[in-house]
């Protein structure tokens, strides 16, 4: 199948746009789990949408690409859905970022 760039990118989009979504109705998902499946988790996301807004000269602090991504600012969510790191969790993430 071959897509041009232009269908391409709003797939790419409407994708994004859909985990997204997920992840903000996925609240019982910490981050720190999710670094530990994936290797990545929201504020990685956010950390790359600013990334790709500085490339194209496009003004965007952290915390409008955090709130972009979290769908409130960070510290409002963090306050209402992020649980104290587990033990297990934080051994998980020392074996998964050894090599960092």
């Amino acid at each position: 199948m071959t897509l041009d760039d232009k269908t391409r990118t709003d797939l790419e989009a409407a994708v994004f746009r859909r985990l997204v979504a997920h992840l903000r109705q996925r609240t019982d998902v910490q981050n720190i789990d999710l670094m530990n499946l994936a290797g990545f988790c929201r504020n990685c996301l956010s950390n790359w949408m600013k990334e790709a807004a500085d490339a194209k000269g496009i003004a965007m602090s952290r915390d409008d690409s955090r709130e972009a991504v979290y769908g409130m600012p960070y510290e409002t969510w963090k306050a209402k859905y992020q649980a104290e790191a587990t033990p297990e969790q934080l051994a998980a993430m020392a074996r998964a970022n050894a090599g960092h």
